[in-house]
């Protein structure tokens, strides 16, 4: 497919777009003006994590090419929760505890969109808290088919598995419907993006510019990013992968991409980065021990656009540092084990420091353990069964006593 636009080429030779709606008359449009595109994300934590990632990128590149990205932070739709992807529904957060996660987002999407330069960020509560229930069932209700409503994924697989879906649940489609509405009457918006699993809601959304307002909206999904397991992409077996520094520091999160599976890399140059295309091609090629070259430079391109060029090249000089084994004048201690004996957890964290010399005697490793004097991967260690099963997901493990002392615990396949 050959697009016109700048925007929806880039993305489209970058792997973005999964489905959309008159993509070709889009792309007319697109190609002769500016226009104004959103993404909503709901705000069930203080930070965003990886599994935002591509919809931030999408914004970005919006931003980029001289149109309007919206960030509709979810306010309102919060309160309610998205059954979207979700196999039970949400816990319902307070409106305190949503602003305060809303507080602390924001920062993010500075990152990705100009906020001087014609792009918002915008919270549905301010006109969803205003809606007249009995009038907007009124107007709106009676724009969307309930058929057509049980026929899409997101209902429907909840259903199919018996899963209770409330009827507070279920408003939800109605509320983002309403949003793409409100936000084409008062902002001028053509575009609403989002995951592959909000392809209903977003179809809500035209049906009401088309039936109330008479006029052409436009929506695109973007495929689901999982790992290399088949998982869902934002979240490991080690923790989510978050966005803000508070919550992860830049080194881990640098080390998370640094770590991906070989087979994920030229896609996410593609998706999480903005090295050319033609650059990546070349890069996508390598193979065996020269692949490092390519994550090297997707962990630095990732961490450079969410934490900041300052925190990427730190993080950059910290892995270099400790993986050549040389930290602050002193040497971090190293050791290769066989994945299959943690996995099948005939060795653990007690063996781990053992191995490593970090420790006098296993006693005190258990001491150290119990009074949170032991870090891995800069994150408390205090569970008692000292397993390091939940760690199997990366290529190596960092085991932090006090400030000088770090061993480095390889992780291998059997061969």
């Amino acid at each position: 497919m050959t697009l016109k636009s700048e925007f929806l080429n880039e993305i489209n030779l970058r792997g973005f777009i999964y489905q959309a709606t008159d993509i070709e008359e889009l792309d007319k449009i697109m190609y002769k003006k500016n226009i104004g595109g959103y993404i909503g994300f709901d705000i069930t934590s203080d930070s965003l994590h990886i599994g935002s990632l591509v919809q931030l990128m999408l914004l970005h590149w919006l931003n980029y090419y001289g149109h309007k990205s919206i960030a509709l932070v979810g306010g309102g739709t919060t309160l309610i929760g998205d059954p979207s992807g979700k196999d039970s529904a949400r816990l319902i957060l307070d409106k305190k505890t949503i602003d305060n996660n809303i507080n602390n987002i924001t920062k993010t999407f500075h990152q990705f969109i100009d906020i001087n330069n014609n792009s918002l960020i915008i919270n549905n509560y301010d006109w969803l808290s205003e809606l007249n229930y009995i009038n907007f069932l009124r107007e709106f209700g009676s724009k969307i088919s309930l058929n057509k409503m049980l026929t899409f994924e997101s209902i429907k697989t909840r259903l199919d598995r018996e899963q209770t879906l409330s009827i507070l649940e279920f408003n939800y489609m109605l509320l983002q419907g309403y949003d793409f509405f409100y936000l084409n009457k008062n902002y001028d918006c053509l575009l609403q993006m989002g995951g592959s699993d909000q392809w209903g809601n977003i179809l809500s959304g035209i049906d009401f510019i088309r039936k109330i307002e008479n006029k052409k909206a436009f929506g695109i999904t973007s495929p689901l990013i999982t790992n290399s397991d088949g998982s869902k992409m934002g979240k490991t077996a080690n923790g989510a992968i978050w966005l803000d520094e508070k919550k992860l520091s830049h080194y881990d999160f640098f080390q998370f991409w640094r770590n991906v599976d070989d087979a994920n890399v030229g896609k996410f140059l593609y998706l999480f980065t903005k090295i050319p295309i033609d650059e990546i091609k070349k890069l996508s090629k390598l193979k065996d021990k020269e692949i490092n070259v390519a994550k090297e430079y997707l962990a630095f391109e990732v961490t450079k656009i969410v934490r900041g060029e300052k925190a990427a090249q730190e993080a950059k000089d910290i892995s270099s540092n400790l993986f050549n084994s040389k930290i602050n004048d002193f040497r971090a201690k190293s050791y290769t084990i066989n994945i299959d004996n943690i996995v099948n957890e005939t060795f653990n964290l007690i063996d781990a420091v053992e191995k490593l010399d970090l420790v006098k005697t296993r006693s005190e490793t258990k001491r150290l353990i119990k009074s949170n004097g032991l870090k891995i991967n800069d994150i408390i260690y205090n569970e008692t069964n000292y397993s390091l099963k939940k760690f199997t997901d990366i290529n190596e493990i960092k085991i932090t006593i006090g400030k000088k002392k770090i061993g480095i615990l390889k992780l291998e396949k059997a061969k």
